[in-house]
C-alpha cells in the first residue's frame, strides 16, 4: 500500500474514534442533565445538603463535557492540536479545583450543624446507583479512545467521569448509613475523603498545560 493510501487509512481510523469519543461525552451531557434535575429535586425534598451538592457537581460535569466537545468539534487539527488541547486541558483542570472547594465548603457546613440533618431518599439512592454504573461504562470508553487519539484532554475528562463513580460510591455510603442506622454525617466524611486526590488530578492537568506552553 502506498504511504497516501495509509495515511487516509489513519484518517479515516482517527475521524471515526473522535466521533465515537464525541457520542461518549453527549451521552454524559445528557444524562447530567436529567441528573441534575432529579438529584435537585431528591434533594430538596429530603433536605439532603449531599444529594444537592451531587445535583450541583453534575453541573461542573456538564462544564466538562462541554470543554470536550467544544475541543472534539476542532476536528484536533494539526496547526491548532497544541493550544487547543492546552486549553482544553486547563479549562478540565479548573474544574477539578471548583469541585473540591464546592465539596470542602458543604461538607464542612453540613458537620458544624449549619443545614437540617438529611432524611432518607430512596429516590436519591437509584439515582446514584444508575449514575455510578453509567459513569464506569463511559470512563473505560474515553480512556480506550483517548489512549489510541494521545488525547490528554479526553483522559482528564474521562478521569472526571471516574472522579463522579467514585462520588457516587461514597454518597451511595452516605445515603445508605442514612437510611439503615440514620449516620447522617456518613457522607460529608466520605466526600472529604476524595479532595486530596481531586486536587492532585486539577494540579497535574494545570501544571502539564504550563510544560507544554514552554
Amino acid at each position: 500500500m502506498s504511504p497516501d493510501g495509509k495515511t487516509e487509512i489513519d484518517r479515516l481510523f482517527k475521524k471515526g474514534l473522535r466521533q465515537r469519543a464525541l457520542l461518549l461525552v453527549w451521552i454524559g451531557e445528557l444524562w447530567n442533565v436529567g441528573e441534575f434535575g432529579v438529584a435537585l429535586w431528591a434533594g430538596i425534598t429530603a433536605d439532603s445538603v449531599a444529594l444537592i451538592a451531587f445535583s450541583l457537581d453534575s453541573l461542573v460535569e456538564l462544564f466538562a463535557g462541554a470543554v470536550l466537545i467544544w475541543h472534539l468539534r476542532r476536528e484536533w487539527k494539526q496547526q491548532e492540536e497544541g493550544a487547543a488541547e492546552r486549553k482544553a486541558l486547563k479549562l478540565v483542570g479548573i474544574t477539578f479545583f471548583v469541585l473540591s472547594a464546592y465539596i470542602l465548603v458543604q461538607a464542612v457546613a453540613s458537620l458544624l450543624g449549619w443545614f437540617a440533618e438529611p432524611r432518607e431518599s430512596l429516590v436519591g439512592i437509584v439515582l446514584v446507583v444508575a449514575s455510578a454504573v453509567l459513569m464506569t461504562i463511559l470512563y473505560f470508553g474515553k480512556t480506550n479512545i483517548a489512549k489510541k487519539l494521545g488525547s490528554r484532554a479526553l483522559r482528564a475528562e474521562a478521569t472526571e467521569s471516574l472522579v463522579c463513580d467514585l462520588q457516587d460510591l461514597t454518597l451511595l455510603v452516605g445515603l445508605g448509613a442514612n437510611a439503615l442506622w440514620g449516620w447522617w454525617w456518613a457522607d460529608p466524611v466520605a466526600a472529604l475523603a476524595l479532595i486530596p486526590w481531586l486536587l492532585k488530578e486539577g494540579w497535574e492537568g494545570w501544571h502539564e498545560t504550563g510544560e507544554e506552553a514552554d
